[in-house]
């Protein structure tokens, strides 16, 4: 049913009755221990008593992330099949609660799991380093709106954001920049002020730990054979013309420069997939594979000679062999593969595809039998501009306006969806969350509502849900005129 409460995502049931539970100085939580911490400070409910419990229960139906939520005047009662269940019962709460030190909830009946097990959330470390808190920060708007999944880019052209222990060069060169793109890419200017940063392996496993007792799981990705500039500035033996010595990339844009086929470079990428895997403990490692030009290895006889020898047709095919080369690293180590759409004609089945450049590679990735997260550009890309309108700063793409994200109708078969924040033109983190929300919003109830979709319906519960960003202090674009 279309619920008049300003929850985002949508409920599967909404059941509204009449009167409110208001949590006094003595109100306390009790459940499982990481749930019960977890709404004691989301919530701010702080007292010994036990009116607010969470309990798991025998209800395989629900699913590991269904949950029921129970609100009468004396109490609150969370029921889930799994803590991530009841994780997403205190995010509701949360929602449900008017703020500004009053914990009053409406008395209420809700039913609710989710439609599809991946709802991602990308974010681009690599063109501009955004500080650890603020990775905190996002982690808890993710959770807020029930999406269990950032996809962190650390690596690109511009910049190396992982710190790889057996390669600190990676970091302390290819972390800086002596500049970045001025105005818009294709003016081809640059600003000559120095950027850069990193996150240390200890740094990201807390990220990891923070996020994990929110209920959302921190898949890493360095990009490769391509988009690895950065990597060559450190170690320019990585590079198929070992001679030549290249800074860090401060264009956006895509290099032509990519790693070279030698044995030494694939186990240079193995043992940086180590690290990275030691770091962050989730089922997929993402690997990269988008737009690797492929001029050098056409001109390069050490990738002629790798082609032949592994009987390809050419080096056009360098893409698929590196590929398959790093999806089964990741696989030995009991981890699944993920790859941009430029990979489901290369043979990788063991992959999962994160089909980005429309539609249709949504629909081509599935009928090749890959396992498919839906990430299409015109629907997904949210560093797109809202609207194609002078006041709207710089943007790789657009315009992308709100309710085209919330009527995204994925094909059937996807295990989920995910939105993008690429990061060229969004040097801060003000201007990361303006581009993010209320769009993210509304990807995250495509990724968790089922059913028929109600754009006013949407719009008249985002203007309710506004003011707790408004408290929570987001920088989100204002709403302009359906």
């Amino acid at each position: 049913m279309s619920s008049p409460l300003p929850l985002i995502p949508r409920p599967e049931s909404v059941e509204i009755r009449p009167g409110h539970f208001r949590a006094g100085p003595e109100t306390g939580v009790r459940g499982p221990a990481q749930v019960a911490a977890l709404a004691r400070e989301v919530l701010g409910i702080t007292g010994a008593g036990g009116e607010i419990e969470f309990r798991l229960v025998d209800e395989p139906e629900w699913g590991a992330e269904g949950y029921r939520l129970s609100v009468s005047e004396t109490g609150v009662r969370a029921t889930a099949t799994a803590v991530h269940g009841l994780r997403w019962a205190v995010q509701t709460l949360r929602q449900l609660s008017p703020g500004e030190g009053e914990a009053r909830f409406p008395c209420v009946e809700i039913t609710d799991r989710p439609r599809y097990p991946w709802r991602g959330a990308h974010l681009d470390v690599a063109r501009w380093f955004h500080p650890l808190p603020f990775l905190r920060r996002y982690v808890d708007l993710l959770a807020l709106h029930k999406l269990n999944v950032l996809h962190l880019h650390l690596t690109d052209d511009q910049g190396w954001r992982f710190e790889v222990r057996r390669f600190p060069r990676l970091t302390g060169i290819g972390g800086f920049r002596a500049g970045s793109s001025a105005g818009h890419l294709r003016e081809g200017r640059t600003d000559g002020v120095p950027h850069g940063g990193f996150y240390t392996q200890r740094e990201l496993r807390d990220l990891v730990a923070y996020a994990e007792a929110r209920g959302v799981s921190v898949m890493p990705e360095v990009d490769a054979p391509g988009h690895m500039q950065a990597a060559i500035a450190a170690y320019p033996w990585l590079g198929n013309d070992p001679r030549r010595r290249l800074p860090v990339r401060e264009q956006w844009g895509i290099s032509r420069h990519v790693l070279n086929v030698s044995d030494e470079t694939v186990a240079f990428v193995r043992h940086v997939l180590d690290e990275l895997m030691a770091v962050f403990p989730f089922s997929h490692v993402h690997i990269g594979g988008d737009e690797v030009p492929g001029d050098e290895w056409a001109d390069s006889a050490a990738a002629r000679a790798r082609a032949a020898a592994e009987g390809l047709e050419g080096t056009g095919r360098l893409l698929g062999w590196w590929s398959r080369l790093l999806a089964s690293h990741v696989q030995a180590a009991g981890r699944r593969a993920a790859v941009w759409d430029e990979v489901v004609e290369e043979g990788v089945p063991s992959a999962t595809v994160f089909a980005w450049q429309d539609a249709g590679r949504v629909e081509a990735a599935l009928r090749a039998g890959y396992e498919v997260v839906a990430a299409p550009c015109e629907y997904t890309y949210l560093d797109y501009a809202e609207a194609d309108s002078p006041g709207e700063p710089p943007a790789i793409g657009g315009g992308l306006p709100l309710e085209k994200v919330y009527l995204y109708q994925p094909p059937p078969g996807v295990l989920g969806v995910q939105g993008q924040v690429w990061c060229e033109y969004l040097p801060t983190t003000d201007l990361v969350e303006w581009r993010a929300f209320p769009r993210l919003a509304a990807l995250a109830e495509v990724g968790w509502s089922a059913g028929r979709k109600d754009p006013a319906g949407f719009r008249r519960r985002l203007r309710g849900h506004l003011p707790l960003l408004d408290r929570l202090g987001v920088n989100y674009r204002p709403l302009t005129a359906a």
